[in-house]
């Protein structure tokens, strides 16, 4: 009997110990480590928007609990360094790409169709062939652009009703594909409601100071697009702006804080971020880039300068309802 007793009892103790062991349930489950992912991140040349773009999408990957490594370029607006980057990007197999720009986009979707890739920062999507449409993408590119269907007649309203503008200067880089769809846009718009557009066309970002002075005499305002060279130096374009007193209506919120009279436009942050909660969804297998509809930004907001009204002598009415930027 006491060798029957003590075999039962160390049966109790193995299975005991068995369940002790035992790797089911919710404490397993907190126990399973994240599964660490590679991103590529592709941006054309620094500046502050594009930047804040970059910011927003990485944030949106944190706050979603994406455990990510950065692989991070810039082609400081080489076109060659924008080639390269993609050859290295694609070759190192990433699991998704950010491509923060039309170029860096373009570069990278003509060498890969099996990378996902994200893209922010993009003017025309669909004129650039990154998508075959914005409500279906179709293959391995997705993700937000930066233009509001209202902010061009918006700004447009502005300086021929607020202003009184007659012809209207703008600087850009016409090997961009991104600014010469903006540009065109603009002039058709402007031609119907009687407005000129006189154009300067810049190739590197050390050209634009002389292309904006080319403009004096022949132009009473200028209309700054989201053009990545100009942008990239936009002090120079303040600086001739101020010097001859004229106002310049710019594309988006972070121009407006470096010495643009206003823009309609929204956070450069928000639509990273929002680029960034798409590339969750694929990074998570909920969705893939063909079947995740490309992104207008939201929240149209009309924001000025505070010390470039000033300078102006503009009277701000209240029907412009407007914002200062910070």
């Amino acid at each position: 009997m006491k060798k029957i007793a003590f075999i039962l009892l160390a049966a109790v103790l193995f299975l005991a110990a068995c369940g002790g062991e035992s790797t089911e349930g919710p404490e397993a489950t907190t126990k399973e480590e994240t599964k660490k992912v590679t991103i590529g991140v592709t941006q054309i040349v620094e500046h502050p928007s594009l930047n804040a773009a970059y910011d927003g999408f990485r944030k949106a990957l944190e706050d979603a609990g994406i455990d990510a490594d950065y692989k991070v370029e810039n082609a400081q607006n080489d076109n060659s360094a924008n080639t390269t980057i993609a050859n290295n990007l694609v070759s190192a197999g990433v699991d998704l790409i950010f491509a923060n720009s039309t170029p860096s986009a373009q570069a990278v979707a003509s060498l890969t169709k099996d990378i996902p890739i994200v893209f922010t920062s993009v003017t025309d999507a669909v004129s650039a062939e990154l998508v075959q449409s914005m409500e279906s993408p179709g293959g391995n590119v997705t993700g937000t652009v930066d233009t509001q269907p209202d902010a061009i007649p918006s700004t447009i309203a502005f300086l021929k009703d607020e202003l009184g503008a007659k012809n209207v200067g703008m600087v850009f880089n016409s090997g961009e594909q991104n600014s010469r769809a903006q540009v065109d846009a603009v002039k058709e718009q402007m031609s119907a409601v009687g407005l000129n557009v006189v154009e300067a066309s810049v190739s590197t970002s050390a050209e634009v100071k002389q292309a904006t002075e080319s403009l004096i005499g022949k132009v009473d305002s200028l209309y700054i697009i989201t053009d990545n060279t100009v942008v990239s130096a936009l002090e120079s374009v303040i600086s001739v702006a101020n010097d001859n007193k004229l106002p310049m209506m710019v594309g988006e919120f972070d121009s407006v804080k470096r010495g643009g009279l206003g823009a309609y436009g929204f956070e450069y942050y928000d639509i990273g971020y929002e680029a960034g909660q798409m590339a969750v969804k694929i990074l998570n297998g909920e969705s893939t880039p063909a079947d995740l509809p490309v992104q207008f930004p939201q929240n149209l907001r009309f924001v000025l300068n505070q010390d470039t009204v000033d300078a102006l002598g503009l009277e701000v009415k209240d029907a412009w309802n407007a914002e200062f930027a910070e």
